[in-house]
């Protein structure tokens, strides 16, 4: 027993020895590789700081560089400036001298003129002396000498003038005018606005008067239409300045007669039945005439005015017609000259559009159209065309000259107006006066319709030059204050009369 304790007392100091051994030999090992670790971190660190010294050393020659580039730039900016200076000096330095030379060249200059100015007023001493006049006498008497001389040559080169004018442009003119007229056909006798109804019987007279009047009186408060009835057998006579009313009032009146039933309360419903059917009417006229004359895009309330003028008329002259027959026309001769065809067209159409207001609206009818045209959207160029077809407001386009001329086309052809003999006669005489009303007149007469106004001046006081321009005097004054359709010729007669005897 002592054997195995004595064997196991050696057993563990056996595995203790070797276990010491093993520690020792563990720990020489680690400390040899923690030699190995610090000689390489020391080796590592010596090579970052090698590089970190050639960095840094890149890093100044870099900036010493960048520093000697950036001093040759500053010293090269420096020797430019004061290479400008240096010729800014020079150049202000020769400013100086030239403004020295200009002071000195203006005194000598200004020295030139006070002797040129006084040796020009001792000439003109001189002749004065010499001619026995004064510098402004003479020029008036140089001006009078200047005018006789060149007088005959001007009257010769104006009329020479007038005559190429004419010869140039009136041939051209005709053709085109004689071929739009020959193109557009259309009825001669003008149609008038109905303001007399026929009855069936003079029976109906009483029946249209009702009892103590109250039928007749029903029809007007309903119309608005003054009914007259007299002694004239079978027909009554509407009145009224509104001609939408008048007819109104006929198509009621027709309406009631063909019925038979005549009463207060039948009267209203007719006449509110025909005020639709006017209305109707109305609107299809003017889609009709647009389409007739090709124009589209009109604002239908543009379209009811002008369908309104169907009841209108203008010297006996149906307005709608006028206005159709116009935009015909128009259309040719835009096409032939090279004017806006859709403008001229538009334009004549619309032109009298503010006749159907004029009863309503103070002023001209032509301002009245235009503002209408403007309200509903229509171009520029149409208003102006519009505006302009009378002589008050000056054409500025080639579709308004267009417009102007169709105007007087359709209104002065025979048959289109009917003009009152007094009416006439007025318009002649007027025209006469307005000749004499200029001095120097002998005689005035106004000829072939009122197409041409004959003026003879007194010779000795009228002369060939003052003769050209007194003609158009008279043209503008005509212009200005006559209304007309068509032109008037101006024809200013000068005659000299040498008379002597042989003895």
């Amino acid at each position: 027993m002592v054997e195995g304790i004595i064997a196991a007392l050696i057993g563990v100091f056996a595995g203790v020895g070797g276990t010491f051994v093993y520690e020792r030999q563990r720990r020489a090992g680690g400390k040899h590789k923690a030699d190995q670790v610090i000689a390489e971190a020391k080796n590592k660190a010596g090579d970052i700081v090698l590089k970190a010294k050639d960095e840094a050393l890149k890093l100044a020659e870099d900036a010493k560089k960048e520093e000697t580039d950036r001093r040759k730039s500053w010293e090269k900016t420096e020797n430019r400036l004061a290479e400008r200076e240096t010729n800014l000096d020079k150049k202000l330095d020769e400013l100086d001298k030239r403004a020295e030379s200009l002071r000195t060249q203006e005194d000598e200059v200004e020295a030139l003129k006070n002797e040129i100015r006084e040796i020009r007023s001792r000439q003109q001493e001189k002749l004065e002396k010499i001619a026995g006049l004064k510098k402004k006498e003479a020029a008036e008497k140089l001006l009078e000498m200047t005018e006789r001389d060149i007088k005959q040559d001007l009257t010769g080169l104006v009329a020479k003038l007038q005559n190429d004018a004419k010869d140039t442009a009136e041939e051209q003119a005709q053709l085109i005018l004689v071929e739009a007229m020959e193109r557009m056909s259309s009825e001669v006798t003008a149609e008038r606005t109905v303001t007399a109804i026929k009855l069936t019987d003079d029976e109906m007279k009483g029946r249209i008067i009702g009892k103590e009047g109250r039928n007749i009186q029903a029809l007007q408060r309903a119309t608005g239409v003054d009914i007259l009835v007299d002694d004239t057998p079978g027909m009554i006579i509407l009145s009224s300045f509104d001609p939408l009313r008048r007819q109104v009032a006929r198509l009621s009146l027709e309406m009631l007669m063909k019925d038979g039933r005549i009463h207060p309360g039948r009267i209203e419903e007719v006449v509110a039945k025909a005020e639709k059917e006017i209305e109707k009417e109305v609107t299809r006229a003017g889609e009709d005439a647009a389409r007739e004359v090709g124009v589209i895009g009109i604002p239908k309330e543009l379209i009811h005015l002008l369908g309104e003028l169907k009841y209108r008329t203008s010297y006996g002259q149906n307005v709608l017609l006028h206005s159709t027959e116009m935009a015909h026309m128009a259309g040719i001769i835009a096409e032939e000259i090279g004017a806006d065809v859709r403008v001229a067209k538009t334009a004549t159409l619309l032109h009298d559009v503010g006749k159907a207001v004029t009863h309503k609206v103070e002023g001209k009818h032509h301002h009245i159209g235009a503002e209408l045209a403007r309200k509903y959207g229509m171009s520029d160029a149409i208003v102006h065309a519009i505006e302009a077809h009378h002589d008050d407001v000056e054409a500025t386009t080639v579709e308004a000259l267009v417009v102007r001329v169709c105007d007087a086309l359709s209104a002065a052809r025979p048959g289109a107006r009917n003009i009152s003999a007094e009416n006439f006669a007025e318009r002649m005489r007027e025209l006469e006066n307005v000749a004499n009303s200029f001095g120097g007149i002998e005689k005035a007469y106004a000829i072939s319709a009122g197409r041409e106004v004959r003026v003879m001046v007194r010779a000795e006081s009228v002369d060939d030059l003052s003769a050209i321009k007194l003609a158009r005097d008279i043209a503008n004054k005509i212009e200005s204050t006559m209304q007309y359709p068509g032109t008037i010729k101006v024809n200013v007669i000068r005659e000299t009369r040498a008379v002597e005897f042989a003895k």
